[in-house]
Parts: structure tokens; sequence; C-alpha cells
């Protein structure tokens, strides 16, 4: 696509909602789940606290999702959380955000991905052994998707969203309508007593209490993805921020209903899930083998009449499939901010640059290598991968809140009047409330989440931080040295310049460096070869005084068969006696047409190149001779994929018909040879 086309690129709220909305509407598949999974330690003794946690998560997201309608509204540019902070609160903490939030983006990928993978593996258990493998393929295919661009994504992801919405609904309803008429479903784990961890059954008072917190942060990874909207709004149609809104205050209204409605009936249904199945009493068979069903799948069965019916299987289905495109959220968030960050000179400028369909696409490559490689190495176990989650999410929700309050303030010190000036003040209210709210969650998901595995989200957003602060001394160091402080004394010329043209052997490439270098005519021009061989440096100086070259060849020793160290010496040590000269180098390179040919021609010349582009004062030049198996401009090339598309001329035919046009003044075409034989006569 052509960078003129980045408009039709832009997305309307029907398909913005599943591109940027699914992770957080996708979480309620899990989030009840880790609820019930953390307040079984207890054996079901404090199961009576679910209700009173999925509130405090619904409060929570209600805040969550006000708060950055205002983020929406106040920086429309798509930076998010980072730009709020960057511009309120500094670069620094600006950072911290964009750290944490690229390494929730990872593990956005990483869980939603092994939730899928394990909704796949409750309808079919056979494919437990293929866990890691299909999470990883999932990621690759989900990569190969945004390559293509963020409108086609969006359509391909679109139909799944809606699909397990409208699922989760039918579900629900059906579940209550149930309720009503007094035929409750009954989950199949319903059976299956709970033995409590040593202790679990005894907790009071403070403990009681710490596990409460713990369910709580556990549940909170319903608000993961909430921020996403806020980093893409560049993305949406005019009027954008008010595009952008409406769709987060879609999102978090679909989101509320159905985690109420999914824990009210995990609760109704009296859905047993725990972190090992040995724990549940009254299990036949081998409980190592006994593979657990979601809570989504149980609900599923027990509303839709077992496992069996076809409604379980769409249910499934469409979870599944909404789960594993749930990291399609990330894949939009994570390019776009590695690229607001390359801008700023954080990370390398590569990740700024978009691909041939107007995608960040070195970001989306980054994103599926880090989150497979997450996958293999916690065998896509979600138990395992949701310790690593959500700390950086509250890091960014707090610190952006914190930001917000700040832009109000600045706002209000103004000369606002009027309405702008309620306005602002409401607004500051309200982020006001999400700051000491997520503050308060983050230090309930650092305390109860840390020694669980959380202390590794901390490092890797650490590292990044540092790893993002060097990159940007480097590009600060870089830009001052390649300041132009005086025009004048920076354009001075060299005193001379020196020609030297490498040689190996004399043949036609070399006869083309050497009528190259002559056309440049610098001020003394030389051929230098290394003498490896005694008898080829013989039988070079005899070739080249039976053609009668002018241009004076000297030969270097090289007594322990290098080439590369005496050539650079050579060169150096003429830069140290005129250090206001220039030199040179010509070297003759094959250019050939397959890559394992590559591996046979140029290894000498390169390892030169490299080492000579190090050398103060001297210019490398190539002199490519073009093999017969490499492609040349004069040969018919096949037209490049979607040629058609784009309007481009057939180029063979385009050449025929410019042969056909008759020509003012026709030219021979020169024999095989003629020009290095030319060449070599001139010489």
């Amino acid at each position: 696509m052509r960078s003129e086309e980045l408009g039709e690129t832009l997305l309307p709220k029907r398909l913005a909602l599943p591109i940027f909305a699914s992770d957080p509407l996708s979480s309620v598949a899990y989030a009840t789940q880790e609820i019930l999974l953390v307040l079984t330690v207890g054996g079901t003794a404090f199961l009576y606290l679910t209700p009173w946690v999925a509130a405090g998560v619904v409060a929570l997201m209600v805040v969550v999702v006000a708060s950055y309608r205002q983020v929406v509204h106040a920086y429309p540019s798509g930076g998010g959380s980072y730009e709020v902070v960057s511009r309120n609160l500094g670069p620094n903490s600006g950072l911290v955000v964009a750290a944490s939030l690229l390494v929730d983006y990872v593990m956005t990928v990483a869980v939603s991905v092994a939730s899928g993978v394990d909704n796949i593996i409750s309808a079919f258990n056979g494919l437990a052994d293929y866990r890691v493998a299909m999470a990883v393929g999932f990621v690759a295919l989900l990569m190969a998707m945004n390559l293509r661009g963020v409108r086609e994504s969006g359509n391909a992801f679109a139909a799944p969203t809606y699909l397990f919405i409208g699922g989760m609904l039918l579900m629900i309803v059906t579940g209550l309508v149930r309720v009503v008429f007094g035929d409750a479903p009954v989950a199949p784990s319903a059976a299956f007593g709970i033995a409590p961890e040593h202790g679990g059954d005894s907790l009071a008072g403070l403990g009681l209490l710490v596990l409460a917190l713990r369910a709580f942060a556990s549940g909170c990874t319903a608000l993961t993805g909430v921020e996403a909207i806020s980093n893409g709004v560049p993305a949406f149609r005019a009027p954008k921020s008010r595009n952008a809104a409406t769709t987060m205050a879609v999102m978090g209204g679909t989101a509320v209903v159905m985690f109420v409605g999914v824990t009210a009936l995990a609760l109704i249904a009296k859905v047993h899930y725990v972190d090992d199945a040995c724990r549940l009493t009254g299990l036949a068979g081998d409980c190592a083998n006994y593979t657990q069903q979601t809570v989504i799948a149980q609900l599923a069965s027990a509303v839709f009449g077992g496992s069996d019916s076809i409604l379980f299987y769409l249910i499934q289905a469409a979870t599944a499939l909404v789960l594993i495109l749930a990291a399609n959220t990330a894949f939009n968030g994570f390019p776009l901010l590695a690229s607001i960050l390359a801008e700023h000179r954080y990370l390398p400028r590569q990740m700024h640059t978009r691909g041939d369909r107007l995608a960040f696409s070195n970001g989306i490559i980054a994103l599926a290598v880090v989150a497979g490689a997450l996958l293999w190495l916690y065998d896509a176990d979600v138990t395992s991968l949701i310790h690593l989650y959500i700390l950086g999410v509250f890091t960014s929700f707090t610190l952006s809140q914190i930001g917000m309050v700040k832009h109000w303030n600045r706002l209000l010190a103004g000369p606002a009047q009027g309405a702008v000036r309620a306005a602002a003040h409401r607004s500051r209210v309200i982020n006001g409330l999400g700051a000491v709210t997520t503050a308060l969650v983050l230090v309930i998901v650092l305390l109860t989440k840390f020694t669980q595995g959380a202390w590794l989200a901390v490092v890797a957003a650490l590292v990044l931080w540092l790893m993002m602060r060097g990159i940007r001394r480097h590009y600060d160091t870089v830009a001052a040295e390649l300041a132009v402080e005086d025009p004048r004394a920076e354009s001075v010329r060299p005193a001379k310049v020196h020609g030297i043209v490498l040689v190996s052997k004399l043949h036609k490439p070399t006869l083309r460096a050497l009528g190259y270098a002559e056309a440049f005519r610098p001020d003394t021009l030389e051929a230098v070869t290394v003498e490896v061989e005694k008898d080829a440096t013989a039988e070079l100086r005899a070739q080249w005084e039976a053609y009668g070259i002018q241009v004076p060849l000297t030969v270097l020793d090289s007594p322990y068969r290098e080439i590369t160290r005496p050539v650079v010496s050579y060169v150096r040590a003429g830069r140290r006696t005129s250090p206001r000269d220039a030199v040179a180098v010509f070297i003759p390179e094959y250019v050939v047409g397959h890559w394992w040919e590559h591996l046979l021609h140029n290894q000498s010349a390169l390892w030169l190149k490299s080492r000579l582009l190090f050398s103060s004062g001297v210019m490398v030049i190539s002199v490519p001779w073009q093999l017969a198996s490499a492609p040349r401009a004069d040969h018919p090339a096949r037209r490049a994929p979607g040629a058609v598309r784009r309007g481009e001329p057939n180029r063979p035919a385009a050449a025929a018909a410019t042969a056909a046009e008759p020509a003012t003044e026709p030219a021979a075409e020169p024999a095989p040879g003629a020009e290095d034989r030319q060449v070599a006569e001139q010489l």
C-alpha cells in the first residue's frame, strides 16, 4: 500500500471494538476462574467471598474506563499513558510506563493464547500433549495476519469477537432464565469436594484479608488491555476522540455485564476449579492425568445440557478463538507504542518504520518472537504466566491518572472559564479517584504476586527502562557528534586523494576497477596486491607487464598468509604520513544471483571493507562485476506481486513496446568483452 493510502486504513467503531478491546472483553473467560482458583485454598469455605471480590473488580473497571475516557479527550495523538506521563511527570516517569506497557503487551499475547489453547483442550482432551506447539503456532498466525495491515486484521477479527459476545450473553441469559424457572444449571465439578491446602481452611483475620486481596488481584486481569484504545486513537475515523471514547464506554459496559454474568452463573452452578486436580475429592481415576475443564466450559456444559451439545462446542470455539485473537490488542498496541518510542529515540529507529502494508512490521515481529519464546519457556501454562501479568498494567494506570490530575491542575491555573473550567473540575475528580484506586490495587498486586513470579516482570521492566535510556543516550551522542557547527570548516577538501585498487589476480573485474579508479582522477593511483603465494604473485607481475598497464603495482608481503591486516596496515601508514590526505580504496566485487554463491565469493572483500570502514579518512568504493547468474537491468523482470492491482505496466511488454518504437540514432550492441578490451588498451 502506498503511503498516501494511510487514511484508508482508519477504523470505524464496529471494527475498532474487536481490534482494540478484544483483550478486556475476552479476559472474562479467565478472570472469574482466577478468583475461584485463589479462594479454593481453603476448600469451599471461602467461596462466599467471590461476589465481594467480583464487586471490587467491577467498581475498579468503571473507575478505570471513566478515567481513560478523559485521557482520550485530552491526548488524542495516541501516546496514551506514555504521552500523559511524559508530558506531566517527566521523561523518566514516561519511560517507566513505556517499559511496563511493553512487558504487559508481551504478557497479553502469552496469557491470551495460552488460555485459548486451554479452552480448545477442554473440548478435545487428546490435544493436551500439543499445548506448546499449538500456542506458538497461533502466535505465528497472529503475526502473519497483522503484517497484512490494521484494517485487514480488523475484518478478520470482528466476526469471532462479536460471536463470543453473543455466545456469552446467550449462555448467561439462558442460565439465569433456568434459575428463574427452578431449573438451576449444575456444573460437572459440583459433585467434587475440594481438599483445603495445609492450614488454608483455618484462615482468619489478617490471613483471610490477604486471601481476599490475592483473589482480587487475580480478578483484576479483567482490566488488561483497557488502555489500548487510548494508545490507538489515531487509528479511528474522525471525530477520533469522540469515537474512541464511545468505543471505550461500549467495551467497559459489555465487559462488566459478561463478567458479572459469568461470576453469578459460576456460583449458582457450583463450579469448582483448583490449581491441582488431586485436591478434588471424589474424583475417579488418576488425578495426575485428569484435565480440568475451564470455568467457561463447565458453565456451557451445565447450561446447554452437557459437553456433547452443539451450543457447548459453539461456546468453546468462540471462546478459544476470541482468546487467541485477543492477543491482537497487543499486536496493535505494542508496535504503535514502540513506534512512538523510536520516534523519541528510546528504541531503534527501525521500530518507527511502516512495512509495505502500512503496519509497523518490525514491532509486530519483535512482539511475536518474544511472546512465542515465553510460551515455550513456561509450557503455555496460564497459571504460571498469570503471575507475571497485570503488574505493568496498574503501574501505567496509576502514573497516567496522577499525570492527568496534574494536567487538569495546570489547565485550571490558566485562563479557562465557564463550561471548560467546570469540565476540567469534573475530569480532575474522576482522574483523582482513578489515581487513588489504581495505586491501592498496584500495592495489592505487588504484595500478593511478587513472590509468585511477578518479580520477573519487575526485572524485565527495569532492564527495558535501562536499555531505552542507553539507546537515547547513544542517539543523543551521535547527533551531537554529527551536528554541523561551522559549515566552512566541516567541508574542507583533503589536500590530495590517493587511489588504491586492490588486486588478487588480473581479470575482468580488476580491469573494470582500474578503469573506474582512473575516471575518478585521483592525485595518485596504485594497484595493491598481497603476496600469499610467490608463484601467483610472479604470474600477476608477468601479466601486468604483458598488458602494459601503466598503473604501478605494489606487492605487500604476508608471511602469515593474511590478506586483511597487511592492506589495513599499509593504508593506515599512508594516512599517518599525510594526515590531511584522503585514501580511496577500490575493491572489485562479484555480484551473484543465488544465495549459495555468496558463500563462495566476496568473503575477503567483505572482511576488508568492515576493517577499512573504521579507518579515518579512508573511503571504500565497491566496483561490482555481475556474473551470468545475477539478474541484470536489461533482462525482463518478473512482475512483483500485486502489480496488476497497483496499475504497474507489464515490464516485458513495456520493454517490447519501447523496442518497437523507431530510434533516431540506433546504437550497435558492443561485442562481448569489447568494453574490457577498450579499458585495457587505454590503460
